[in-house]
């Protein structure tokens, strides 16, 4: 991708992969047929093979310059097309899916893939499923699939898909604390942690948990309109100045949250963001380590 700091070949570190099947479980869940939810959602159905389906992705993240991205399996029972699509293309993509630790099938679904390397990442979304991140669910997870990185969304939680289609979301915030997390993160100091959109409004208790874990990572998805909901408001470059400035250039992931079609990769994203490292002065070593490096490194390392 050409940007100010010249070409550099980014990685994304936060894309939803919508499949034909995460669609397929949404309208089961409203007790409707697929024409209805694209009927309503207004979206491109994507192809029903997920590996075609990847394909439509490269092609999306070529018309941008994108060299990789994290694809994320958005319900539990959608991991085999990430996987698929991971298995496909493995220089493109890399797998994650959302687990529920509290269901007992998680572990015997999600060890091998992990130890196949087809999943390098695990979603908790602890305020979704009514845990707390300290749940000794969640630790013998994190004991029993060893090498998996673990994302926990903390901060407000909004399912866009979810509240087009008129399905109920009801999350428990009290679980959304990353306060939560220090305690799991100190316990298993080997696994790396990711807190995506920088805490979605614990903004500060998520550097409170990254100064005190240096295995805790943060990503940049999203617009990041909760800085609206900080008293006072905040503003986009501030929250990346004070970022870095706790967790220092390496532990900071760039992400979109890129997940429909035909928006498709989220291109605003990336110049918002860009503009706000222009603005504070960004070198090129460290705009190569947010936009692509620090991605590297957390799935590799």
């Amino acid at each position: 991708m050409r940007t100010p700091w010249g070409e550099l070949p980014v990685a994304d570190a936060h894309v939803h992969f919508f499949s034909h099947r995460f669609f397929s479980l949404l309208a089961q869940q409203k007790q409707s047929n697929l024409d209805s939810v694209f009927g309503v959602l207004g979206w491109e159905p994507p192809a029903e093979d997920p590996v075609v389906f990847a394909g439509t992705w490269i092609q999306e993240l070529d018309r941008h310059g994108v060299q990789q991205a994290m694809l994320i399996a958005s319900l539990p029972q959608d991991v085999d097309s990430v996987t698929a699509a991971v298995q496909a293309f493995p220089a493109r993509f890399r797998g994650a899916a959302m687990v529920n630790p509290l269901d007992p099938g998680t572990i015997a679904q999600v060890a091998p893939l992990v130890a196949a390397g087809h999943l390098t990442m695990l979603c908790l979304f602890p305020a979704m499923h009514g845990y707390s991140v300290q749940h000794e669910a969640v630790k013998n997870l994190i004991q029993s699939v060893p090498g998996a990185r673990i994302f926990v969304h903390c901060g407000i939680l909004s399912v866009g898909v979810r509240g087009k289609l008129g399905l109920p979301s009801r999350f428990d915030l009290k679980y959304s604390n990353p306060i939560d997390l220090p305690a799991v993160a100190l316990e298993f100091p080997q696994t790396r942690f990711l807190i995506p959109h920088f805490g979605a409004g614990f903004w500060r208790e998520t550097l409170m948990a990254a100064q005190l874990c240096p295995n805790v990572c943060l990503d940049t998805s999203s617009s990041n309109s909760w800085t609206k909901l900080q008293a006072p408001a905040v503003d986009l470059k501030t929250v990346f100045k004070e970022t870095l400035a706790i967790t220092g250039p390496h532990r900071l992931l760039f992400g979109t949250d890129s997940s429909f079609f035909p928006r498709g990769w989220n291109a605003a994203v990336v110049q918002t963001q860009t503009a706000v490292l222009q603005d504070l002065n960004t070198d090129p070593i460290l705009a190569r380590r947010l936009f692509v490096e620090n991605f590297n490194d957390f799935c590799e390392k």
